[in-house]
C-alpha cells in the first residue's frame, strides 16, 4: 500500500454549518505484520506550494481549480475546488472583509498552529453544508490510495468553541451535543458508503484536565454515534500530553470502538498508566512513538523498548507504530536541506524521514529489522552525544549559577512609570506599532542580494537606512508617539536573532504552517547558546538618530525563540531558555548604553509553551517568567521595558504575567472582542501599562475610524 506523502487541509465547523474536517491519514491497517500509521502530514507541500496558490487566490491572480492545484502539485493532497458554503465565506471567517471582521484565532493547544473560534449559542443549527470530507476520501481512492479518514472529535469541538457576541459567557457549550450528532452520523454515513474502512476522531481535549460533565458528555457522544459505526473501524485518537487516568477509563470503556491513539513521546507517563490500569482486549493501541513535534532522529532503540513493554499488555497482533500527533508541526523533507550542515543534518528527521521511521519501526517489530538503518540511527545518536559543537562550558556555569536570584528590578512599576513619563515626556494615551512594517519585494531582493554577496555591505547599508528613514517619516506623519524602525533588515522575528546567536541551525525549506497561508521556518538549536556581537544596536541607533520622538529597541524574548524554534531535547527547555536569556540581556543592556530608552522584548508565544496539564503549569511559568526577568533586570528606572502577546487565553497566567513586571503589556483585541482586555480589568491589580491593539493586521479589513475609537476609549 503507497505511503500518502501529503494530507488534507483542515476545515472550520461555523457556527451556523458543519463543514467537517478531514485528513487522509495514511496507515497499514489491520494486516498479519505489524501495522504502522501516520497522524497526519504537512499539508503545504516541500516548498509551501498551498501558501502561493492560496495567495494567488487571495490577489485575484487564480480561480479556485489554480488554487486547488498548487495544494495538490507536490504530493497528491487532496483539496476540493468548491464547497457548498463558498470561498467567500470560508476566507472570510479567517480573513474578514470589508463589512465583517474576522473571527478571532487562537493557538492550537500548545502549538504554534492557530484555528478559527467557532462562535456558538443555543440558537445555534448546524448543518451538512460541505461533503468536503467525502470528495476528498473518494479522490484518495481513485489515485489507487486507501485513506483513514481524520475528523475532529465533538467535544474537543465543542469545548474549543465559545459563546458568540450576545451569549451569556457561562452558555454550556456541550449542551449542543444532541444538535451536532446528527451531522456527524450523516457524514459517517457517506464515508462508509464510499468505502471507508477506518474513521478517526481526534480527541486532543481529553489531555487536558476535564471534570466528570465533560466527560460523561464524551462518553454519550460515542455511545448516541455507536450504531453508526457499524462496518467501520474507528480509532479515537489523542495527543500533546499524557491522558489523566480517568479519561483513559473513559476512552478504552467505550463500545464500538477500534482503537486508541496515545501520545508517548509527551506523554511521558501514559505507558505507565497502560500497564497499571489495562486494555481491553481485542482493540488496537496506536503507539505515538515517533515524535510529531520536533525534528530530531527517533531514538529507534529506545522506541522498540517502549513498543515491546506494549507488546506484552496488548499483544503484537494488536500494536500498531504511529506518530505521536500530526506531522504537521514539523518541517515537510530533509531531502531538500542541501546547504544544511552535513553533520547536523545526520541528527534530523523532518516528516517525510519521520514516516520512514515508522515503517522501520513496524518492521524491526514483525521480524524483519533493517540492521543498516538502525546502525546508521545509532552513529548519529552517538555523533550528537559526542560532538564538540555541542556544549559551551562557560555558558553552562553561566546559566547554572542564575537559580542564584530571582533578578527582578529593584524598583515597583508604579514608580518606574513615574520616571519613564517625566523623560519620555508622552501623552495621555500614547500610541506605537507593535515593531515590523510590510516587507516588500524590492526589501526582500536586497536582502537576498546582500547575503549572496551580490551587492557591497555599504550599498545594503544605504538600502535599509533609506527604508528606516520612510518609516521614520511616515510615522511621524501619523503623529505616532512611540516609533519603530520598521525591522527592514530581518527575515523572522526568531530567525533573525537566532542567526546571529551561536547554537542555532537553519533551513532553506524548513517550513510549517502556522495558519493559513502563513508559514514559518524555525530555527534548530542544536547546542548551547550565547551572543559572540551585538544584533540589534547598529540599527537601533540609526533609526532614533532619525528622529526626537522615542524610538523602540525591537527584541525577541527568550521563551519565544525556545518555543518558536525546534529546540534540542537532550537537557531541559529551561535551561536551554536561561542561555537565551543571557544572550538577550546583554542585547538589552548594549542597546540601553546606546541611549534607546524604550525597548520592547516580544513573549508572543509565552502562553503558548503552557503544559496542558494544570499540575505541570506552575513548573513552567516559573522559570519562563524568570528568563524575562533576566533579560531586563539590570537597566535603569528611567528604560522602560515594553512587551508583546499575541492570539492567546490569558486568564490562567495573569498573575504570571504581572510577575514578569514588564512597565507596559501591548496585546491582541481585535479579533477577540475585548476578551483579552477584559482579563487586566477583572478581579486583579495591574499597575502597568497596557496596549490594547486595534488594527488587525492579519485582515485585508480596514475598520472604521469610529470603531477604533471606541476600542480606545475602553482601554
Amino acid at each position: 500500500m503507497p505511503l500518502l506523502r501529503s494530507f488534507a487541509p483542515r476545515s472550520t465547523l461555523s457556527s451556523s454549518s458543519l463543514s467537517l474536517l478531514l485528513r487522509c491519514s495514511c496507515a497499514h491497517l489491520p494486516q498479519r505484520k505489524m501495522a504502522s500509521h501516520i497522524v497526519g502530514y504537512p499539508r503545504i507541500g516541500p516548498k509551501r506550494e498551498l501558501k502561493f496558490g492560496l495567495e494567488s487566490f487571495w490577489d485575484g491572480r487564480a480561480v479556485l481549480k489554480i488554487c486547488s492545484s498548487h495544494a495538490r502539485c507536490s504530493a497528491r493532497t487532496v483539496f476540493v475546488s468548491w464547497r457548498e458554503i463558498g470561498f467567500d465565506t470560508y476566507f472570510s471567517m479567517a480573513r474578514g472583509n470589508a463589512s465583517v471582521p474576522a473571527m478571532e484565532m487562537t493557538k492550537w493547544f500548545d502549538t504554534n498552529y492557530h484555528f478559527i473560534v467557532p462562535e456558538l449559542g443555543p440558537d445555534t443549527k448546524f448543518s451538512y453544508s460541505s461533503h468536503k470530507a467525502v470528495s476528498e476520501y473518494k479522490e484518495a481512492k481513485a489515485l489507487g490510495i486507501d485513506t483513514v479518514p481524520v475528523l475532529i472529535g465533538p467535544v474537543t469541538y465543542l469545548l474549543l468553541s465559545k459563546p458568540a457576541k450576545g451569549v451569556e459567557k457561562s452558555f454550556p457549550l456541550l449542551s449542543l451535543l444532541g444538535s451536532i450528532l446528527p451531522i456527524y452520523k450523516e457524514v459517517i454515513a457517506e464515508l462508509k458508503a464510499a468505502g471507508a474502512l477506518w474513521i478517526q476522531f481526534d480527541e486532543p481535549i481529553l489531555v487536558l484536565d476535564l471534570d466528570s460533565h465533560q466527560l460523561a458528555a464524551f462518553s454519550k457522544s460515542y455511545s448516541e454515534l455507536k450504531s453508526s459505526f457499524s462496518g467501520l473501524n474507528v480509532l479515537i485518537e489523542t495527543y500533546f500530553a499524557d491522558v489523566p487516568a480517568e479519561a483513559y477509563k473513559a476512552i478504552t470503556s467505550l463500545n464500538g470502538i477500534s482503537g486508541y491513539g496515545f501520545d508517548l513521546v509527551r506523554g511521558t507517563n501514559t505507558l505507565d498508566v497502560i500497564r497499571s490500569m489495562g486494555f481491553p482486549s481485542g482493540k488496537y493501541l496506536f503507539a505515538g512513538v515517533v515524535d510529531g513535534r520536533n525534528i530530531w532522529a527517533n531514538d529507534l532503540a529506545a522506541s522498540i523498548n517502549t513498543l515491546q513493554a506494549l507488546e506484552a499488555v496488548v499483544g503484537k497482533d494488536k500494536l500498531v507504530v504511529s506518530t505521536s500527533c500530526s506531522l504537521m508541526h514539523t518541517a515537510v523533507d530533509l531531502v531538500n536541506e542541501t546547504k544544511l550542515d552535513s553533520e547536523i543534518k545526520s541528527w534530523l528527521a523532518f516528516a517525510a524521514q519521520k514516516v520512514v521511521e515508522v515503517n522501520e519501526l513496524a518492521k524491526a517489530l514483525a521480524g524483519e529489522k533493517v540492521e543498516a538503518f538502525f546502525s546508521a540511527n545509532a552513529a548519529a545518536h552517538a555523533s550528537r552525544k559526542s560532538s564538540p559543537r555541542v556544549t559551551n562550558d562557560e555558558v553552562q556555569k553561566a546559566a547554572a549559577a542564575l537559580t542564584d536570584s530571582n533578578h527582578c528590578r529593584t524598583t515597583n512599576v508604579s514608580a518606574r512609570l513615574d520616571a519613564q513619563q517625566k523623560k519620555l515626556n508622552l501623552p495621555i494615551l500614547p500610541t506605537t506599532t507593535l515593531g515590523s512594517f510590510p516587507q516588500t519585494t524590492e526589501l526582500r531582493r536586497v536582502r537576498r542580494e546582500y547575503k549572496a554577496n551580490k551587492i557591497t555591505e555599504e550599498e545594503y547599508v544605504k538600502a535599509i537606512k533609506e527604508e528606516i528613514n520612510e518609516v521614520v517619516k511616515l510615522q511621524e506623519e501619523l503623529d505616532i508617539d512611540v516609533l519603530v524602525h520598521g525591522e527592514p533588515e530581518r527575515n523572522d522575528m526568531v530567525e533573525y536573532f537566532g542567526e546571529q546567536l551561536s547554537g542555532f541551525a537553519f533551513t532553506v525549506n524548513g517550513w510549517v504552517q502556522s495558519y493559513g497561508s502563513r508559514c514559518v521556518k524555525p530555527p534548530i538549536i542544536y547546542g548551547d547558546v550565547s551572543r559572540p556581537k551585538a544584533m540589534t544596536v547598529f540599527w537601533s541607533s540609526m533609526a532614533q538618530s532619525m528622529t526626537s520622538r522615542p524610538m523602540k529597541g525591537m527584541l525577541t524574548g527568550p521563551v519565544t525563540i525556545l518555543n518558536w524554534s525546534f529546540v534540542r531535547n537532550d537537557q531541559p527547555r529551561s535551561e536551554t531558555c536561561y542561555q537565551i536569556a543571557l544572550a538577550i540581556k546583554k542585547e538589552v543592556e548594549d542597546l540601553e548604553a546606546a541611549g534607546v530608552q524604550v525597548i520592547q522584548i516580544d513573549e508572543a508565544a509565552l502562553r503558548e509553551g503552557l503544559p496542558l496539564r494544570k499540575s505541570e503549569q506552575s513548573v513552567y511559568l516559573d522559570w519562563a517568567v524568570h528568563s524575562f526577568r533576566i533579560t531586563n533586570c539590570s537597566v535603569k528606572d528611567t528604560t522602560q521595558i515594553h512587551t508583546h502577546m499575541c492570539y492567546s487565553n490569558f486568564n490562567d497566567i495573569i498573575h504570571s504575567i504581572i510577575d514578569m513586571d514588564a512597565d507596559v503589556i501591548s496585546i491582541e483585541n481585535s479579533r477577540s472582542n475585548e476578551k483579552l482586555l477584559a482579563v487586566f480589568r477583572e478581579g486583579i491589580k495591574y499597575g502597568a501599562g497596557i496596549g490594547p491593539g486595534v488594527y488587525d493586521i492579519h485582515s485585508p479589513r480596514i475598520p472604521q475610524q469610529k470603531r477604533l475609537r471606541i476600542e480606545s476609549t475602553k482601554c
